[in-house]
């Protein structure tokens, strides 16, 4: 796996950890890159012998979504079948790109929210976007205090996937992960952990020292009373509808995805401007 590197540590090697380690791109997810992230999730989420699994990135940053410089250049054709019937014509447009990272990202955040362990996305730098799903996805999210938490899908005028629009205002309540959204904020690690988005902030030097013992502390845990506790929890949230949700929110994703506004959201993006947004 090109970009995503799997080890384990701890006790009994019994910790499980997952680095993004894409930082030329800020650990955006290109095909590749979201297709490896589920199968080392899947692995370690299904793998007794991991009694917690860590995500995290490399670099400073957490993990930035989806890559748009490879949704601006069409991604890569050959992929696009895997979605669609042998003989089928394949459609063209950003959502159809889009839909070949996030069929497996989304993959990814189901394996992990079902998994029957803790799971700690450990944020230090930028979680936005995709990133901000993925780490919400999460049991636990530790964050060094340098870390910053956004929404950011509006800025390219797309409308959220990645689980954000079904966490989000679990974490924060409706009437917060609105504004967050609208407001298009960018949370500091303290403010995110005010808002119900992150268990705990920790000092940037000591961070991968504190993540470490916390990682070993839940392994130390009963691993049994863990799963079921989650489990139980999950049922009292509608988790059960997580997936459903995660659907609609492609769908959705998808279908504005080939509109002028994030054509344009993307144009300015990468001209480094103010979008024109027309509204349509």
């Amino acid at each position: 796996m090109r970009s995503i590197r799997v080890h384990r540590e701890g006790p009994d090697d019994a910790v499980g950890v997952i680095t993004i380690e894409r930082r030329e791109r800020h650990n955006s997810l290109d095909v590749e890159t979201a297709r490896d992230l589920r199968k080392a999730a899947l692995g370690l989420a299904r793998d007794a012998s991991a009694r917690v699994v860590v995500v995290r990135g490399s670099g400073g940053v957490f993990c930035s979504g989806a890559d748009l410089k490879y949704i601006r250049d069409g991604g890569e054709p050959a992929e696009l079948h895997y979605l669609h019937p042998a003989g089928r014509s394949v459609p063209r447009g950003h959502g159809e790109v889009f839909r070949q990272i996030l069929e497996y990202l989304h993959a990814t955040l189901s394996e992990l929210r079902r998994a029957p362990k803790p799971v700690v996305a450990a944020v230090d730098g930028v979680a936005a976007a995709g990133g901000l799903g993925l780490a919400l996805a999460c049991d636990l999210v530790v964050a060094s205090a340098r870390s910053t938490f956004e929404y950011a899908y509006f800025k390219t005028g797309l409308s959220g996937a990645e689980g954000t629009t079904f966490l989000l205002p679990r974490r924060a309540g409706l009437g917060q992960a609105l504004a967050l959204a609208l407001l298009g904020a960018r949370l500091s690690a303290r403010e995110a952990q005010a808002m119900g988005l992150v268990s705990t902030t920790l000092p940037d030097d000591s961070f991968d020292a504190d993540v470490s013992a916390l990682a070993t502390r839940l392994v130390q845990g009963p691993a049994s009373a863990y799963a079921a506790a989650k489990r139980l929890m999950n049922e009292s949230q509608a988790m059960d509808r997580f997936d459903r949700h995660l659907d609609r929110e492609l769908d959705e994703l998808a279908r504005v995805a080939d509109g002028p506004d994030f054509a344009e959201g993307l144009a300015a993006f990468f001209d480094k401007r103010a979008p024109r947004f027309r509204g349509t």
